[in-house]
Order: C-alpha cells, then structure tokens, then sequence
C-alpha cells in the first residue's frame, strides 16, 4: 500500500466470522453475544434446577425460585441482545437478582447439609447425599454473565 503525503496510512483489513468476534472480544465489545449467552444459560439452569428440586418434591417454596428466575433471566439477556436499552437496564436487574438467588441457595444448601444425620461433621457423605453445595453457584454465574454483559460494549 503506497503512503501519500508522507504519512504511513494503513487500512485494516475487513474483519470476518471468527477473526471479527474475536477483535470485539478484545475491544471490550460482547454486550450482545454475552446477553444472548445468558438467556442460553437461563434455561438450560432453570431447567436441570426443576428436574432436581422436583426430585426433592420442591419440600421447601424457595425451591420454586430459581426455577421462576429462568424465563425472567432469559426474557432479560433476549431482550439485552435485541435492544441496547435494555441491556442497560432490566437486564442488570435481572442479573442481580439471579445472583442474590444463587447466593441464597448456596446458604440453603448448606444449611441442608448441615441439617442431615451427622451434619457438617460427616460432611464427604452428606455433601454427595445431600443437597448439592456448588449448584447454586452456577445460577450465580449466569447472573454474572449478565451483569458482564450490562457492562460490556456493544458489538459493531
């Protein structure tokens, strides 16, 4: 490429498919793509977390809460994808609440283990028994992919 009046103007090559997400994910711009990521995630959480609870015939009413919480954070990072407002606005809200609800579990369940015949002192076995201690955690992480992506830029 020949430089014209002594100055070294290069133009960047046309980005495409791969090479462009990965330039966007370099520059801080994933809003989209980490919204659409956290509906994914929304569901298929909201999902196994019914077959689970339902499993443990929902005993306790909070068990329904983050099986509610699913279509809500799905509808946000949907709606986060679509429309740069509400990536901004219903979708951090969302997240925020996904994650105090992961962060509940996480108590509850530990509560729970410590509640089973030997409690945190025969913890290996209730830990496999019991309520499992890290899956509330992953409800957690979905709230924070959506919060991620509140704070990101938007893809060009």
């Amino acid at each position: 490429m020949a430089a014209t009046s002594g100055s070294a103007a290069v133009s960047a090559p046309a980005l495409h498919g791969i090479d462009r997400m990965v330039r966007n994910i370099e520059t801080g711009r994933f809003e989209r793509s980490l919204s659409a990521l956290t509906a994914v995630g929304a569901v298929v959480t909201a999902t196994e977390i019914f077959f689970e609870h339902d499993s443990a015939s929902f005993g306790n009413k909070l068990m329904w809460l983050p099986v509610a919480m699913g279509p809500i954070g799905a509808a946000a990072g949907i709606a986060g994808a679509v429309n740069h407002r509400m990536a901004k606005t219903f979708l951090p809200i969302a997240s925020l609440t996904i994650i105090a609800n992961g962060l509940q579990g996480t108590y509850l369940h530990a509560r729970g283990i410590g509640q089973k015949p030997g409690g945190w002192r025969n913890a290996r076995y209730n830990m496999e028994m019991g309520p499992p201690l890290l899956a509330p955690l992953l409800v957690t992480m979905v709230g924070g992919m959506g919060l991620l992506a509140a704070i990101l830029r938007r893809e060009k």
